[in-house]
């Protein structure tokens, strides 16, 4: 199958089209297809090694969301929402974590795990017992951010609107999402849906510096 590029013009319009949502209308639900193709965007994020440090929560049971909302300062995007998606990311890499994703890519491309002795050499010393290992969140949270841009960007694409969250307590959402001693810890969540026709962010203007100020060729 030949696949042809978007238009940039489709691209760019897009991404201005999209916002951070502070009303979602609750009525309005996202298409089975679309977030099928959402949750697979997801997967589909480029991460350090492939490793894929993370968990991807989808909440959609509304007494949960109900506590979620308590836990996120009283923001309503978790319960007004379509789906709401939280990040949850490896407290600590471990050889055993480094095993399954190996065995993983032999299955994958049909080769001897022991032809990536020397790959695993790598990662043990790297991320489970080099300098990286003393940051394990850290790094795997750098790894979330980049599967939260890629969501936003395939939602914007889709026309579904997003609000990316931080302003919520971790710890708490940890004990509501049973994470607290799972070797994951929640550390960005989105709210996905359709904005409300009476969200008064949606009619502001998109601040951004231009391009002088953000941009340099060498």
């Amino acid at each position: 199958m030949s696949l042809q590029p978007i238009s940039t013009a489709t691209l760019l319009s897009q991404l201005r089209w999209r916002y951070a949502t502070k009303q979602f209308d609750p009525h309005k639900k996202i298409d089975p297809l679309h977030w099928e193709a959402l949750e697979q965007s997801l997967i589909l994020t480029p991460t350090s090694y492939g490793l894929q440090p993370y968990r991807f929560l989808v909440i959609t049971d509304p007494s949960i969301r109900a506590q979620l909302v308590a836990a996120s300062f009283g923001q309503s995007q978790p319960a007004d929402c379509s789906h709401f998606l939280v990040i949850a990311a490896r407290e600590k890499n471990t050889e055993t974590d480094v095993d399954h994703y190996l065995n993983q890519v032999a299955i994958t491309r049909g080769i001897d795990v022991s032809s990536l002795n020397g790959f695993k050499r790598l990662l043990i010393n790297d991320i489970v017992q080099g300098p990286r290992s003393q940051i394990s969140l850290e790094w795997a949270s750098r790894q979330a951010y980049i599967a939260l841009g890629n969501f936003l960007t395939a939602s914007a694409l889709l026309q579904i609107d997003t609000c990316p969250m931080e302003g919520f307590i971790s710890a708490r959402y940890d004990e509501i999402l049973h994470l607290t001693g799972s070797g994951f810890q929640s550390v960005i969540a989105c709210a996905a849906g359709h904005r409300s026709s009476e969200d008064p962010a949606a009619k502001l203007p998109k601040v951004r510096f231009p391009a002088h100020h953000l941009i340099q060729h060498y």
